[in-house]
């Protein structure tokens, strides 16, 4: 069946067509009599296509496929595709809404024409993702695109390069060095504050406490990944104008003519993308090259500093040169994948969290009741001693962020495609089969969550003792995937907490907000990472110091 099914693949039919008809066109005047070689090939070539069409639309699903047996809607334009295409509500509510029409079914077969499934059963995960990891790698579609941004780094590479990488980067994400990192992001989050005060404060025009949040997430995460990645101050707290910020928002922004292009690149590759005269092609090529001469010259500079004095290193880049493991192409490599995720996903991840305390007053009152209890004026003012043992301890601030975390997972979908033949829990997966993880889905699944899976309800994560705890009452790891699991997991969520934890906290401990647009326009959408297609303004009311 296997065989029959690649001498039928889509791939074949237009070379084994264009063959059979010619040889057609020559031979069959001669045995059939009448009748001109043209119309002969013709002939041949309309037959072929029918026998083709039979095959995949009747034949294949029915009798070849592997997973004939897997329900689903096996739609011929994907439904990620369409949910890329909808600007009124986000693409993982469209899968919510498919899994109730398959209740109880594990996988879900998605596409008509590939085979294609979709996990909606979190435990099938430990295959995916830690017993059979390197049976999968991201589809080369997706890749490709991704690499424009990320880089050939930690996120992108596959098998034994994406082993070595991990684990010569692993120790730059140690506990311990995260934790020597807190009064750095402490320090960048009053600061933040600081500014944000005085900004409403001088300003007179109406709404003059009115902010785009999403904005100033950006320049935050820029800056602590600046000093944690590089040991760089960026500075972009106060240089909006920044080129490097710049380039990254105009590559990231959610705009229609991004999305349009991302999924150009997914659905027909980024080589076929660059043949059309489409202007995104320079506009993408103009940035991603600014972005990668941006990195090669950090990293020239960064190597210049630690031969000078190499004690003083400590940032991430620093120890990757340290290691004597990486070429300067790769450090570029890394570096992009740094500055992108660890920046974009912290972005998002504040700005989600500010807009559900924005639609939950009671706990953003209930936080900031909390706060005032632990944290001493002196903290607020910029005071670091012991700020991370506080702030990990913390029982609801821990809950806000991570229920928050569940609910808007930064990453909106992920992909895997087979390499080998290879399963999936009990069922047998062909190499090329794509499997498809939605967060955004799993994270609110009532079967896993409860009645009020998609209920902001922070207390999940705090157990009877009081204490933070790091399950939300579900029953297994599997069950929340916003920083997905075993050896493709984030290596950097340690410290993406850190950083939430900290400017979290100083937000609610120097502002109270409500949101300051039409609810309805805060719609989840992104390339890459979700965010609010048209911003998040909030309404800040500074508090008394």
């Amino acid at each position: 069946m296997a065989l029959l099914a690649r001498i039928f693949s889509l791939r074949t039919q237009a070379p084994l067509t264009a063959v059979v008809s010619l040889l057609a066109g020559k031979y069959l005047p001669r045995h059939l009599g009448s009748g001109s070689s043209w119309r002969y090939s013709t002939y041949v070539w309309l037959v072929s296509s029918l026998v083709y069409i039979i095959f995949w639309c009747q034949v294949y699903p029915r009798y070849v496929s592997p997973l004939r047996h897997v329900p689903g809607p096996k739609s011929i334009i994907s439904l990620g595709y369409r949910g890329m295409l909808k600007r009124e509500k986000p693409m993982g509510d469209l899968y919510l809404e498919l899994v109730k029409k398959y209740p109880g079914e594990d996988l879900l077969s998605m596409a008509a024409f590939d085979e294609r499934l979709l996990v909606t059963n979190p435990q099938l995960l430990a295959d995916l993702f830690v017993h059979r990891s390197y049976d999968y790698v991201k589809p080369p579609n997706v890749s490709n695109f991704l690499r424009l941004v990320l880089g050939n780094g930690l996120i992108l590479s596959e098998g034994d390069q994406h082993k070595f990488q991990r684990k010569n980067i692993a120790p730059a994400f140690n506990f311990r060095h995260i934790k020597n990192l807190y009064p750095m992001m402490w320090t960048k989050a009053v600061e933040m504050t600081n500014l944000l005060r005085s900004q409403i404060t001088q300003r007179e025009a109406k709404d003059s406490n009115v902010v785009e949040l999403r904005s100033w997430g950006s320049k935050i995460a820029m800056d602590i990944i600046g000093v944690a990645g590089l040991g760089r101050e960026f500075n972009m707290l106060n240089n909006a104008d920044d080129p490097l910020l710049q380039v990254y928002h105009e590559l990231l922004e959610p705009s229609q003519q991004n999305v349009a292009y991302a999924m150009a690149c997914f659905m027909f590759g980024l080589g076929f993308v660059r043949l059309l005269p489409w202007r995104m092609n320079q506009i993408f090529n103009g940035l991603t090259n600014s972005l990668g001469e941006h990195c090669r010259a950090m990293v020239r500079e960064k190597r210049e500093a630690i031969e000078k004095r190499s004690d003083e290193h400590f940032d991430i880049l620093s120890l990757l040169i340290k290691s004597d493991n990486f070429s300067d192409d790769d450090l570029k490599d890394q570096l992009l994948t740094f500055l992108a995720a660890g920046h974009e996903t912290t972005a998002g991840s504040i700005t989600w969290i500010c807009y559900l305390l924005s639609k939950h007053q009671d706990a953003q009152q209930k936080l900031r009741t909390e706060l005032q209890k632990n944290l001493s004026p002196g903290i607020l003012q910029g005071d670091t001693t012991d700020i991370a043992t506080i702030l990990e301890q913390l029982p609801y601030l821990n809950g806000v962020m991570n229920e928050s975390l569940r609910l808007y997972p930064t990453i909106p979908l992920t992909s895997r495609s087979a390499i080998r033949d290879t399963q999936l829990g009990p069922q047998f997966i062909a190499k090329g089969t794509r499997v498809l993880v939605m967060p955004w889905l799993l994270n609110r699944s009532p079967s896993v969550w409860g009645a009020d899976a998609v209920e902001f309800r922070p207390e999940r994560w705090i157990s009877e003792n009081g204490k933070p705890n790091q399950t939300g009452g579900a029953s297994s790891n599997y069950d929340m995937v916003t920083f997905m699991h075993g050896a493709r997991s984030c290596i950097g969520q340690g410290f993406a907490k850190a950083e939430l934890r900290c400017i979290l906290a100083a937000l609610a401990g120097s502002f109270s907000w409500e949101l300051a647009m039409d609810d309805a326009l805060v719609v989840p959408k992104g390339v890459i990472t979700i965010k609010p297609a048209n911003g998040l303004y909030l309404r800040l009311t500074p508090l008394e110091a």
